[in-house]
């Protein structure tokens, strides 16, 4: 097949792991005999120097007309004054918005190699495989926002409509897993919340009855996914709370280099595949970022986007062989040796072929 993929390298270390990213699914082109186009474009602080803005008009237009986006990284001291009026996360909230992604999934999946990189006890770890859906374009991010010099608010609003897309996202997921939602928000003192659970429960129950429904206080989820990981299968929950527990969750896998994601809309819609992690501007420019969850994402991308399942699966299970044989980077070495940004990509390049 042919496809084309934007990719926007973004800032910090994101030029570097995208371009990994971009090696592995050229060497998937090469031995599954796909072809695949990339082309580069701005987005966040870079486009914020070159462009004026974060998100430039071409750098969308080119993401309308993609079939799938690979993207790095955002963000930086360079462009962290919190009283600026223009800031690299605008452009990534600015594009999920554009391009309607409102569902982003975060897989996490223990492998037993890195188990020694989590603070968490090994024996709570073993067998952790579980997707968090944080609905991605609602809630506290997006709503109205005022300051004054003594007040600021944000507000959080929920409709409807956004809570049932998220919910059939996540109970489709299920399907396709283990059978089980959790849905999590904080009912006890949100009215947003209170319709988030109103909402879960009767697409729940009428829609997708052959699936067990639980729901979850933000703050005893908080503790559960650290206590009994090996529990979930999928969790649903909103904006601010996913951002927030799929960072928790980080510490089960043993980095956030491990860990990717998938920005979705309705079935046709364009995807952003990115890793969870920052754009780490302490490492950038040294070659030691670890390049496994931005890979993770492009076999999310074969799999979401392109169809290519067999593909997806080829670049994970290369992924986890390198685990195993210990190619660990700086943030999985813990005290042992540790590898560059190339070398790792090399070591997943030479299980592909």
């Amino acid at each position: 097949m042919h496809a084309e993929i934007v990719v926007l390298p973004g800032d910090g270390i994101g030029p570097e792991v995208a371009a990994a990213a971009v090696a592995v699914l050229e060497a998937v082109a090469t031995r599954f005999g796909h072809t695949f186009g990339f082309q580069e474009h701005d987005i966040g602080g870079i486009a914020i120097d070159r462009h004026g803005e974060p998100l430039p008009a071409t750098t969308l237009d080119a993401c309308r007309k993609a079939d799938a986006i690979l993207l790095g990284a955002v963000g930086g001291p360079k462009w962290s004054d919190p009283n600026a009026k223009v800031r690299p996360e605008q452009g990534l909230l600015a594009i999920r918005k554009a391009l309607g992604l409102y569902a982003n999934l975060r897989p996490v999946r223990t492998h037993a190699a890195a188990l020694g990189a989590s603070p968490i006890k090994a024996e709570l770890l073993e067998g952790v495989d579980f997707v968090v859906v944080r609905e991605l374009t609602g809630g506290i991010y997006f709503g109205e926002k005022t300051r004054t010099a003594d007040t600021a608010s944000d507000l959080c609003s929920y409709s409807v409509g956004e809570i049932e897309r998220v919910m059939r996202t996540a109970f489709r997921l299920a399907q396709t897993r283990r059978g089980k939602v959790t849905s999590v928000d904080k009912a006890n003192v949100l009215e947003t919340s209170r319709l988030w659970r109103d909402v879960a429960a009767r697409i729940g129950r009428e829609e997708f009855p052959e699936i067990a429904l639980e729901h979850q206080l933000v703050d005893s989820m908080a503790m559960h996914l650290l206590a009994k990981p090996r529990e979930y299968d999928v969790i649903v929950t909103e904006n601010m709370f996913g951002d927030i527990l799929t960072d928790e969750a980080s510490m089960l896998a043993g980095s956030l280099g491990l860990l990717p994601s998938a920005s979705l809309g309705e079935p046709g819609a364009v995807g952003i595949y990115e890793p969870i992690h920052g754009s780490a501007p302490d490492i950038a420019g040294k070659g030691i970022a670890n390049p496994y969850a931005t890979i993770f994402s492009a076999a999310m991308l074969l799999r979401h986007s392109l169809g290519l399942d067999e593909e997806a699966a080829t670049v994970e299970a290369a992924v986890y062989a390198v685990l195993d044989d210990g190619v660990f980077t700086a943030d999985l070495a813990a005290k042992g040796y540790a590898v560059s940004t190339a070398a790792a990509t090399d070591a997943v390049l030479a299980k592909l072929q």
